[in-house]
C-alpha cells in the first residue's frame, strides 16, 4: 500500500486555505517529498508526518511555488537527527539552485545528492523505480511516475522442487540474493513465484498536454495532475501560461488509461475548484479535486 498526503494543492501564491504544491508519498516507512512550495514545512506538521524519513525530494521545476520551502525544509530535517544522504531529483538548473542553498544552509548534517534528469529511469531502491518524463513550460520542467513493486510470493512447490534447505526458506524470501550452503548455492529465484503487479503512481504538472503523456503514465492506478483553470474559456490563457484546463487534464488520463485522476495546482484565481469538477467529468468519470490536507492510500489491486 502507498499513502500519500496532498500536502498543498495551489500554484503561484499560497492563500490562507490552501499551500502551494507539494505531495508527500510514503511507502514501507520511507517518504518520497514531490515539489516543495512555501509552507510545506507547516503542512508536514499539519499532517503529523514527520520530517525525518524523507529520503528523496522530487522537483518538477525550479519556478518559486514549486521549490521556495526547500532551504527551510533541509535545515528541519537536519535538526531531526536526519544523518542519511537525501535524494534530490529535478530538471536541468537545479544544481545550480541548491548550491546557492548553501549560502542558507552552509552546513547540513547530512550529503545532498542532486540528480538532474531529462526523460529516464532511477533506480531509488530495490522496491520504488522513479521514471521522469521532459514537459512543456515556460522553464525546463519534468513529470514524474513512480512504480512501487510488489514482493513475490514463496513457493513452498517450487523451493521443495529445487531441493533448497527449509532453513534457508526465510532468508531467501526476504534478504539474500544467494547463499552458499553445505557446497551448494541457493537464490531467491528458487524459491519465489512470479512478479506481481505493483502500484503506479503519476504526477504531471506545469505543461500544455504533450503528446508522449499518455504513453508515460499509462495504466496508473492514481494519476495526479495540474488543472490550472477550470472553466474550458480559460483555455487561452492555459496556451499562454502553458498550463491545462480541467478538461485537458481528464483527456490525458482517459488516453492513459488511468484508474483514477486527482486535479490539483490551482490557479489562484480559482477559489472554488469543484465548481468545475463537471467539466474533467464529462470526459474521465473519476475525476475529483485534491485538498490541501488530503490523505488517501492506493492499494494492489488484487
Amino acid at each position: 500500500m502507498v499513502d500519500l498526503c496532498f500536502l498543498g494543492t495551489l500554484g503561484n501564491i499560497p492563500l490562507p486555505n490552501r499551500h502551494l504544491a507539494a505531495l508527500m508519498v510514503a511507502y514501507n516507512g520511507r517518504k518520497i517529498l514531490v515539489d516543495c512550495g512555501e509552507g510545506t514545512q507547516v503542512a508536514i506538521r499539519k499532517g503529523g508526518l514527520g520530517f525525518k524519513n524523507i529520503d528523496c525530494i522530487c522537483i518538477t521545476h525550479v519556478h518559486g511555488d514549486h521549490i521556495i520551502g526547500l532551504p527551510g525544509l533541509l535545515s528541519t530535517m537536519g535538526n531531526s537527527d536526519r544523518r542519511e544522504k537525501v535524494k534530490i531529483i529535478g530538471p536541468e538548473g537545479l544544481k545550480k539552485v541548491v548550491d546557492g542553498l548553501n549560502v542558507i544552509n552552509p552546513y547540513l548534517p547530512y550529503e545532498l545528492e542532486v540528480i538532474e534528469v531529462k526523460t529516464e529511469e532511477i533506480v531509488l531502491s530495490d522496491e520504488i523505480i522513479i521514471s521522469s518524463l521532459e514537459l512543456e513550460h515556460s522553464t525546463n520542467c519534468v513529470g514524474y511516475s513512480f512504480y512501487f513493486k510488489r514482493r513475490r510470493k514463496f513457493d513452498r512447490e517450487k523451493a521443495e522442487g529445487n531441493n533448497v534447505p527449509k532453513i534457508l526458506w526465510s532468508k531467501l524470501q526476504k534478504n539474500e540474493e544467494e547463499i552458499e550452503y553445505e557446497g551448494n548455492t541457493y537464490t531467491k529465484e528458487m524459491v519465489l513465484g512470479d512478479e506481481r503487479r505493483g502500484i503506479k503512481l503519476s504526477y504531471i504538472t506545469d505543461t500544455r498536454p504533450i503528446e508522449e503523456i499518455p504513453e508515460f503514465i499509462k495504466d496508473s492506478d492514481l494519476f495526479i495532475c495540474e488543472g490550472n483553470y477550470g472553466d474550458d474559456n480559460d483555455l487561452d490563457k492555459a496556451l499562454k501560461n502553458k498550463h491545462m484546463t480541467f478538461r485537458e487534464s481528464a483527456t490525458l488520463a482517459k488516453l492513459g488509461e488511468c484508474m483514477e485522476l486527482k486535479i490539483t495546482h490551482f490557479s489562484p484565481s480559482l477559489p472554488n475548484p469543484e465548481d468545475f469538477i463537471h467539466n474533467a467529468k464529462e470526459v474521465f468519470e473519476n475525476s475529483s479535486i485534491a485538498y490541501d490536507g488530503e490523505l488517501k492510500s492506493i492499494s494492489y489491486r488484487e
